[in-house]
């Protein structure tokens, strides 16, 4: 495995582009620390998504209407996932994320609270193509809150959809958040809050790599970089190099790979897409999703949307 993963970041970091794949946040460590960002009062995304559950709770029920399996893709806390039980009341609970210990403990706690409901934890990387078969003949909710899609360019968010219209096996939907373009101010505070929790979050990716494959960054040779960019419709989260870097990952029996950055270089680490409700809603059309509803605050600052196939 720590071959496989030094391989794929040699890759990436020796690109045209170099960049580090959002999923290397999420370790414990990450995984805390974006809980606590979804607290800040500039990070707008979590409480108006919860804000929209909690005001439309009775339509939403309605609209899944039975659910056999609610699958939580990058369930974290299970803290989002556990607050749809009353209300759509599934029989199973799968929670999917790419951090395995911080999901298996979630899911401990939570088993205590409802035993009535069978749970299960597994550690998932949502890049990769998603299978269910042990679940095929039952009524699949998936669901994917906190605007997490916004992470996937547009291409691999369409091929998302399309597995997961696929594994719905014709019976049932996705319940998804997605935040909405809105003012750059709004925007740029959401990723640049001036507590700094967000660039701890970004520089917490190098120490995460340290750990998994040994190399050798240094937390005093970067800083977070984030910016709106307009013409994509995106937030670029980057880090960037506070000085001339020397990297060294090391080498599978062989001699190790150094990488140089000079001051100023960027890693890209995260995109986080934004979109307008029309486009969103054409997007799960275009997978496979026929029936789709839609909720959405006041301010029209986030989209919630239920979609069956």
């Amino acid at each position: 495995m720590k071959h496989i993963l030094t391989e794929e970041l040699l890759q990436s970091l020796t690109a045209d582009t170099p960049s580090i794949s959002p999923k290397f946040f999420y370790d414990d460590i990450g995984s805390h620390l974006f809980d606590v960002i979804t607290l800040l009062d500039e990070y707008y995304p979590t409480r108006t998504e919860k804000w929209i559950m909690d005001t439309y709770q009775r339509g939403i029920a309605d609209a899944v209407a039975h659910c056999d399996v609610l699958i939580d893709l990058g369930a974290g806390n299970c803290a989002k996932g556990s607050q749809l039980f009353d209300s759509i009341a599934p029989k199973q609970y799968r929670a999917l994320d790419i951090s395995k210990e911080y999901v298996e403990a979630a899911v401990a706690d939570l088993q205590k609270q409802f035993p009535q409901i069978e749970m299960s934890a597994h550690a998932i990387d949502l890049s990769l193509p998603l299978a269910f078969p042990d679940l095929q003949a039952l009524r699949k909710v998936f669901f994917y809150p906190g605007s997490s899609i916004g992470n996937f360019n547009p291409e691999k968010a369409d091929q998302f959809f399309m597995n997961l219209a696929h594994e719905c096996h014709g019976n049932g939907g996705l319940l998804i958040g997605v935040d909405l373009v809105k003012d750059t101010e709004t925007l740029h505070l959401a990723y640049n809050d001036p507590l700094g929790v967000t660039a701890a979050f970004n520089l917490n990716a190098l120490l995460n790599v340290n750990r998994l494959i040994g190399s050798n960054f240094q937390l005093q040779d970067w800083e977070h970089y984030a910016f709106f960019n307009t013409s994509l419709s995106r937030i670029e989260m980057h880090l960037r190099a506070r000085s001339d870097v020397r990297v060294i990952l090391p080498g599978n029996g062989s001699q190790d790979h150094i990488i140089s950055f000079g001051v100023g270089d960027l890693i890209h680490t995260e995109n986080s897409y934004k979109y307008t409700q029309e486009h969103f809603v054409e997007k799960l059309r275009h997978a496979g999703f026929a029936d789709i509803q839609c909720w959405t605050d006041p301010n029209k600052y986030f989209l919630v949307c239920f979609a069956k196939v």
